[in-house]
């Protein structure tokens, strides 16, 4: 990403309706995974460190970002608590002979070339029973300023997304659209940045206060309803991916 789309993101991470909704998204899921007690985690793509407290209640956390700024804001924000190391996928990542049970790459697989090289890589590095969530912005048919503007290589459907997985050697035990109550909303907005050809994406800055609060109460209601179920589209895609052991 740009070093101006890092500085926005450590500005409204903690209150964007879009960010909270993940991190109570992500939550359900990874309650649900019964994962080992101080279980090892990485955050590939810990960008300024938004997600790093949520994954720390699951166990110890470490962090792989190729950004100096992020990575500095991430020290400022945390007090330099997390493990956050320089390199990038697929080709320098600097945790080698370690091995994790939980792997996350949170709207991170998009910005990277080579997407099935780096879950490859990254399924190396997976313990006994070890899992990997990924996020992603869902259809390519979305592309808009948003995604020039975060530097993004590709947006995927459900069947991109699994197709990666599956030469990356993994195994899809879960996968699901989310974001889908503000589905029509999303799609609306990004045809209006097209139209109008916008250099920046409506949305990126927090809404006022009762549109943010408003926006985040759809999200977060589907991650009760995830807890159980799928859902069949949405702005993103979240899946869980374990190691095939015959690839």
């Amino acid at each position: 990403m740009s070093p101006e789309a890092y500085l926005e993101m450590a500005e409204t991470e903690a209150e964007h309706w879009w960010f909270k909704g993940r991190r109570d998204v992500l939550r359900v899921l990874l309650d649900g995974l019964c994962l080992p007690e101080a279980a090892r985690v990485l955050e590939v793509g810990s960008g300024t460190g938004g997600n790093l407290a949520l994954l720390e209640q699951f166990g110890h956390v470490s962090g792989l970002e190729m950004d100096e700024t992020a990575r500095r804001l991430t020290d400022r924000k945390t007090g330099g608590r997390f493990d956050i190391r320089a390199g990038r996928c697929p080709d320098d990542v600097p945790f080698n002979g370690q091995q994790f049970d939980l792997i996350c790459f949170f709207d991170c697989l998009e910005h990277i070339p080579d997407d099935v090289g780096s879950l490859a890589q990254m399924r190396t590095l997976l313990a006994p029973g070890g899992v990997i969530v990924v996020t992603v912005p869902a259809y390519q048919w979305l592309w808009s300023a948003h995604d020039v503007f975060l530097h993004h290589c590709r947006r995927y459907s459900r069947r991109a997304l699994e197709r990666c997985a599956r030469a990356a050697g993994c195994k899809v035990q879960h996968v699901t659209y989310f974001n889908t109550l503000l589905f029509p909303l999303a799609v609306a907005a990004r045809w209006a940045d097209r139209l109008l050809r916008r250099e920046r994406s409506t949305g990126d800055a927090v809404p006022v206060p009762p549109v943010n609060a408003l926006l985040y109460r759809a999200m977060h209601a589907e991650s009760r309803w995830l807890a159980r179920h799928t859902l069949p589209f949405g702005v993103s895609l979240l899946a869980v991916l374990t190691a095939d052991e015959g690839a």
